[in-house]
């Protein structure tokens, strides 16, 4: 096992030490018994955001309480490899959006191998396997002939077949990460490396085979930060779109022309800017919304209303202190996190070149 260290959650104009303690201890304080992850508590939870607050903890050393939360999550998958959109924080976790998202799906496998690269747990690899794998395949069973994945399944089963970009790219991250998993268990899965390549190929080249989200920040930084969009076309991208989203001092919008900042979005997009190898823009975002954070709890608020003067909505979300936890444990080089979404050493499927 690795001993945990957490100087690299100290970053300057964003985290002191007692800050990043704080924020840990914020996400710990949400985080029930049996490892289930809500946004907050009475509120739901969802399988993405609550992967992503537990590769937070991950990057902070808390280990056994990541562990606990893909514990939950194995102990919560349906027969057929998926989960539900969303589960009430409750005694008997009901459901509460009976869909099943493909990119909720998928985030798993990003999440188990950034346990395993935090921890060097081969037992906890071996009993994540066969949940990674149903996972991927359910997925995969969305996936359209043009490459691009259908974002849901209905309660009934009924497949939604449109895709979504957002989605997708976080799907091409889930899927390269399930073929690092794959590649350390010595388990070669050919289809899925097909699928990763097709999947790429769909995101970088045809645009027409998603929805129509552009006025979505994610749809413009993910294609990035997911690793399909590389060198100078992943710089074009986010040049086009940077004034756009980005609001001086204050963050990123979620949605133009709406005036409203969030934490998430700006969160991820300084992952997307480390991704690209610009620290230095990277550091300034985080900097720029450290307005949303609650001292009390060391929680950040999910976003702010600028024109009104506003914190809206009035929640403290485990995932947005998550995200920025992430970003900042890849500025502070840690390795896990920096090989997860830094994606150098991930497999890249079939056709790696299609992107240019």
């Amino acid at each position: 096992m690795t001993t945990p260290r957490t100087e690299h959650l100290v970053l300057p104009g964003v985290l002191t030490a007692d800050e990043a303690a704080a924020t840990v201890r914020g996400i710990l304080a949400v985080q029930r018994e049996d490892g289930a992850i809500p946004w907050f508590r009475g509120h739901h939870l969802d399988p993405w955001d609550h992967v992503e607050a537990a590769m937070a903890l991950d990057a902070a050393g808390e280990h056994d309480a990541a562990e606990r939360a893909y514990l939950w999550l194995a102990a919560h998958q349906s027969k057929d490899g998926s989960w539900y959109a969303a589960y009430a924080d409750g005694a008997h976790d009901d459901v509460t959006d009976p869909g099943r998202e493909t990119n909720f799906v998928a985030y798993t496998a990003v999440g188990v191998w950034h346990h395993y690269l935090s921890t060097g747990d081969d037992t906890f690899l071996d009993q994540m396997w066969p949940v990674v794998h149903a996972a991927v395949e359910w997925v995969l069973s969305l996936q359209q002939p043009g490459g691009q994945i259908g974002w849901k399944r209905q309660d009934d089963g009924t497949p939604v077949t449109d895709a979504l970009l957002t989605g997708c790219s976080s799907i091409h991250h889930a899927l390269r990460c399930a073929l690092a998993i794959a590649e350390q268990r010595e388990e070669p899965q050919p289809d899925w490396e097909l699928a990763l390549g097709m999947l790429r190929h769909a995101i970088c080249r045809h645009p027409e085979r998603f929805l129509d989200k552009d006025r979505y920040s994610m749809d413009w930084y993910y294609p990035v930060l997911g690793g399909a969009v590389t060198g100078a076309e992943a710089k074009a991208r986010v040049e086009e779109g940077w004034e756009r989203f980005v609001v001086p001092g204050l963050g990123v919008r979620c949605v133009v022309p709406n005036p409203w900042v969030t934490g998430g979005e700006s969160a991820e997009l300084a992952l997307t800017l480390w991704v690209m190898g610009e620290s230095d823009r990277a550091l300034e975002i985080l900097q720029s919304i450290q307005h949303l954070r609650d001292p009390g709890t060391g929680l950040y608020w999910t976003g702010y209303v600028y024109e009104d003067d506003a914190i809206w909505p009035r929640e403290l979300t485990t995932w947005t202190a998550g995200s920025l936890l992430l970003a900042v444990a890849a500025l502070g080089g840690h390795e896990a996190t920096c090989a997860v979404f830094g994606g150098e050493l991930l497999p890249a499927g079939l056709d790696p070149d299609c992107c240019g």
